[in-house]
């Protein structure tokens, strides 16, 4: 688990915060272009993105495709430009949450993630936590809320940190117990529950 007392921080997160700050996003929510089939895009359950069965090596342009990908309503997810739509077969979620950082103590806790296409994200209302069953187990998969409808799959090693930062008992402000263990970010309580 990364403290913001240990040495160790999240890898360059000053200079990827600038970045993203800097470069913003490209506006994929308010684009509606014309739906043009399938490319044979994918993301596999590791992160990997494969374009017409090959893994695609180049990291620059994996990041490039990641600040393009939209989740429609339709539960599907897109490649979007101006002029054009394709389809990504997500094998899970999107991206992964590779790394994370504790900044602050309980109910003042916020838990920052990278992505491993390095986006940058605070835990809070604006990008929640959630957690899922995982077939077959009957563990939890956590996901956090990148941007849009686009989340990222918690790593194993990232939950294990999660988990050591859970909490029981009467830990809510507004009095209510929770019986389930739990985190805090951004002022908000997040259950361990599905």
């Amino acid at each position: 688990m990364t403290t913001t007392s240990d040495a160790t921080r999240i890898q360059d997160l000053s200079r990827l915060l600038a970045e993203q700050a800097k470069g913003g996003l490209p506006p994929v929510e308010r684009w509606n272009p014309p739906y043009c089939g399938d490319i044979g895009m994918a993301i596999k359950t590791d992160g990997t993105w494969f374009y017409q069965g090959s893994p695609i090596g180049r990291m620059p342009l994996v990041k490039l495709f990641s600040r393009v990908l939209r989740r429609d309503e339709d539960g599907r997810h897109y490649l979007v430009t101006p002029v054009e739509k394709v389809d990504v077969a997500v094998d899970d979620a999107p991206f992964l949450a590779v790394e994370m950082e504790v900044r602050g103590h309980g109910a003042e806790q916020d838990l920052v993630f990278r992505t491993n296409v390095d986006d940058i994200v605070t835990c809070g209302p604006a990008h929640p936590i959630r957690f899922e069953r995982e077939a077959g187990s009957d563990g939890l998969k956590p996901y956090i809320t990148v941007r849009g409808r686009l989340e990222a799959l918690v790593t194993r090693a990232v939950y294990y940190d999660l988990v050591e930062l859970a909490l029981t008992g009467d830990v809510r402000p507004d009095g209510i117990s929770a019986d389930m263990p739990g985190v805090w970010s951004g002022g908000t309580f997040f259950l361990m529950q599905p």
